[in-house]
């Protein structure tokens, strides 16, 4: 499946999630990351969740993560 990719979407957020090490948590942004409402997971639909989720796994299976040293 194709999920939409922009800033502050579900997957971006999944993405960026399992980038900082952060403990997997669905939300996304209705506009820019930060800049505009978030929305938690109570308020997501089941495909945004799913794109959540998909952007968390594919970073995690890239093993693309936030060097801190």
């Amino acid at each position: 499946m194709a999920y939409d990719q922009r800033h502050g979407g579900a997957f971006d957020r999944g993405s960026a999630d399992s980038y900082y090490g952060r403990l997997p948590r669905p939300h996304y942004y209705k506009g820019g990351t930060g800049m505009s409402e978030r929305v938690e997971q109570e308020d997501m639909t089941a495909d945004e969740i799913e794109a959540y989720w998909a952007g968390y796994e594919e970073n995690e299976q890239l093993g693309h993560f936030k060097d801190y040293g």
